[in-house]
Parts: structure tokens; sequence; C-alpha cells
């Protein structure tokens, strides 16, 4: 008997239409189909007149949902696994069941389609050759301003997801660390009814998401401008200046002494700062 496959099937991240002829017909043709919320993938199935049989599988059943997928396609089954949108895995569960189909021996493969975060940062306005997914910060105030300091000298494009909750307090707390000049693009809704793509500095992109409650709402992803390559002193180094300066002067005087002396944002260094005496 022959093995099943694992096929990994993008789905629309808003406007049905882009559920490619391939996925269309692999999601009809397979055994089973792999859905993080049946409930919401069933909608697309069924815009589409898919019949095929459905399970669900989430970051809180996945360990137990794999082994027996994977008995499914050794028995010469094969299954589709799709995300609520976009991409599987990217941000998703899904990771598991892929490596494990692999380790089995079993064929995996791709059926690709859209993806928010390429859709972003081709909207976005800012460079496109080099960049890095980031995915969520985290939701708590200190480890977001230590996440986003870690990537203050990340020269790529950077791009994260945000949930309408956190978008202000998030674009805040990179003007902090990035700096209020720091461009970044702000993608809402994308593909859907009310999609929207903002790009400014984040100073202006602040008071525009201020202005109307409406552009707070939506899913967001945010793409950041990398920081300028520089003949600067590194991060460690940075920090090292700092902190012999906090030790003597006032936090605000040893930022701004640092940042004449490495070239960094003095915003940057007074976080450098708060976030030491913070851990201390």
């Amino acid at each position: 008997m022959s093995k099943g496959i694992l096929y990994i099937v993008a789905t629309p991240i808003g406007n049905l239409m882009d559920l490619s002829p391939r996925a269309q017909e692999t999601l009809s043709s397979v055994d089973l189909v792999v859905a993080e919320d049946t409930r919401h993938s069933q909608r697309l199935l069924n815009h589409f007149g898919i019949k095929s049989r459905m399970l669900s599988m989430h970051e809180h059943n996945e360990e137990q949902r794999v082994d027996y997928i994977i008995e499914m396609m050794l028995d010469g089954k094969s299954i589709a696994q799709i995300s609520d949108a976009g991409t599987p895995l990217v941000n998703d569960p899904g990771f598991r069941l892929a490596l494990a189909s692999r380790e089995a021996g079993l064929e995996v493969t791709a059926i690709p389609g859209a993806t928010a975060p390429i859709v972003a940062l081709t909207l976005s306005g800012l460079a496109v050759d080099r960049f890095s997914f980031e995915g969520f910060l985290p939701t708590k105030q200190q480890a977001r301003e230590r996440s986003l300091q870690e990537l203050s000298r990340e020269n790529r494009t950077m791009i994260f997801f945000e949930s309408p909750r956190r978008i202000l307090a998030t674009l805040e707390a990179m003007s902090s660390v990035f700096g209020e000049e720091r461009k970044v693009s702000v993608a809402r809704e994308l593909t859907k009814m009310h999609e929207s793509v903002h790009t400014a500095q984040l100073v202006e992109l602040i008071e525009w998401i201020q202005q109307d409650p409406n552009r707070q709402r939506g899913e967001f992803v945010v793409v950041v401008e990398g920081a300028p390559k520089q003949s600067e002193v590194d991060s460690s180094e940075a920090q090292r200046i700092v902190k012999l300066l906090a030790e003597e002067l006032p936090p605000r005087k040893a930022a701004a002494i640092a940042a004449e002396i490495t070239g960094l944002k003095k915003n940057a260094l007074y976080r450098m700062i708060q976030l030491s005496s913070e851990v201390d």
C-alpha cells in the first residue's frame, strides 16, 4: 500500500477568491482536512462546494492529534492541513505534524497562496530585499520593550503581527526604542473590504491612528524600516557605557552623553537604563 501525502495548503487571508484552483482541487480530493477551527474553515469549504471530512487541530490538542493523523497517512490516506487564514505553520499551529510526517518518511508538499506578512511587505513602500518576520511581540510592556531593544540595531525590514487591543501601545513602544523618526507601515484588514495601509514616521503614524478609533480595529501587520547602517559601537558596548554613566549621573543626562559617544538614539539609551534598573 502506498503512503499518503501531507499537503500544507494556504487559504485566503480575507478575499475568498484568493483560494487557488490547485488548492480547491487538493482540498476536494484528500481524505481529511485538518483545520485550526473547523467551524471557521467549514464556511470556506462550503463556499467552494468542498465535501471533504474535517478534523480540528489547534495549539491545545496538536500533540494528541499528530499520532492519529500520521497513522492515517501510513495507511495510505492523504491529508490537507490548513490554518484559519493564510499559510499554515507561519505563526500558526501545525509544525509538529509537518515534522512528524517527515520523520515518518511521509511526503510533505505545499500548495502556496496568500500570506499576510508578504502582502503587507509588498504594500509598505519599505525595503523588500532583506527582511525578518518577528511574529507577535510579548504582551507585557517590559518584555515587549526588551524584545524591541534587542531589535533596535536590526538593519533588515522587520514584520510583526499585532492585535487591535495592543496596536497603539506597540507603536508607542517602537517610538520609544527605535526613535520617532523611524518609518513604519501599518496594514489593516488585508484583502478585505476595509483594507488600509498607512506608512509614515512613527511620530506621525501614532497621531494618525489616534485620530479615528476605527483605525485601531481589525487584524494588523506592522512593517518596520530597518535601522540605518552606521559605524556605531555595538549594543553590548553601548550598554556598558550607559551603565557606567548612569552610576554617576541622572538617567536622562547619562543617556544624552551616551548618545553623543555611541551615535545611538537618546530615547533608546534611556530605556536601556530603565530596563537595567528594573532587572536589578
